[in-house]
């Protein structure tokens, strides 16, 4: 018996959800079966102990459940690999995005390959992580070349087959969202963003600002360096000429000096340093024309 084809996957990663998640089910299918979407629910139950996977069955999801506790990023890999949908909606089972905006994110999906719904100034966030969210946001539009409105959204829509080819970048904890913006982006694939006003979650956050603050900044500085090395190397290159330069010369005209070895070393470091990111491009290139040639193979 052939299976009947499901048009929207919903994948909610879910951690001790169990007050939330049944309302939040049929919030999403309501909404979904009103614009007359075909769809399923997928509930990654990740490590949860008090009930959640059992909330979210009885209201209707499929229900997938890790062992123990691996991470926001891992159940939201579990949920691509398991999805039957053409596409992939994806937010967060603590009621922060609302699922009526679900179908504004689907309108544009064809033309564009992810849409991501940006937290607007109506959004009831905590004032820091605006501040965080906003230094982020920056950073990422370096490195990708383009304006980030939103990094670190949860709240997405993207095409099946572009997100199945990222999984195996996606990290297990919280800043997978900034991992699938970067490497969607860099892979030249199309983005929009779609403005939401998300609520405040309800319970307790798990985001812990320092510790997955610094998360973030050291996973936007992998992808600049797995899709656009020269986005840092060449900065860091120019940084330590200047510095070498710059110091070799204030030994000659203020100190009475030789120039000195550091200042020469400073500098044939930052030749070194420019080739190696010229290299590493060139193996990106090399990467980037691997994986579709193999994508046209399949």
């Amino acid at each position: 018996m052939v299976e009947p084809q499901v048009e929207i996957s919903v994948i909610l990663p879910a951690y001790n959800e169990a007050e939330n998640i049944a309302a939040l089910i049929r919030q999403i299918q309501g909404v979904l079966d009103a614009a007359g979407r075909t769809c399923e629910i997928l509930v990654v139950d990740d490590g949860s102990d008090d009930g959640t996977g059992a909330q979210a069955a009885q209201a209707g999801a499929v229900v997938i459940r890790h062992p123990y506790n691996i991470g926001n990023g891992a159940a939201v890999k579990t949920g691509i690999r398991h999805a039957r949908g053409q596409v992939l909606v994806m937010l967060d089972a603590d009621g922060q995005h609302p699922p009526e905006d679900i179908p504004r994110l689907l309108a544009l999906i064809g033309e564009y390959d992810m849409v991501v719904g940006a937290r607007s100034a109506a959004s009831d966030t905590a004032l820091h992580r605006d501040i965080a969210n906003q230094l982020y946001n920056l950073l990422a539009s370096y490195v990708s070349g383009r304006k980030i409105e939103d990094l670190t959204s949860g709240f997405r829509a993207i095409k099946a087959s572009v997100a199945r080819g990222f999984v195996y970048l996606l990290p297990n904890r919280f800043s997978y969202p900034t991992t699938i913006t970067l490497a969607t982006i860099r892979s030249g694939r199309s983005l929009a963003y779609v403005p939401i006003a998300s609520r405040r979650r309800q319970g307790r956050s798990k985001i812990r600002l320092l510790r997955d603050g610094i998360r973030f900044l050291l996973i936007i500085a992998k992808i600049a360096t797995f899709y656009s090395p020269l986005k840092v190397f060449i900065p860091v290159s120019v940084s330590m000429f200047l510095t070498g330069f710059g110091y070799g010369l204030f030994k000659v005209f203020f100190l009475g000096l030789p120039y000195g070895p550091t200042s020469a070393m400073l500098m044939t470091i930052s030749v070194v340093v420019f080739l190696v990111g010229l290299v590493s491009e060139q193996v990106a290139q090399l990467r980037f024309e691997h994986s579709e040639f193999m994508d046209h193979a399949e």
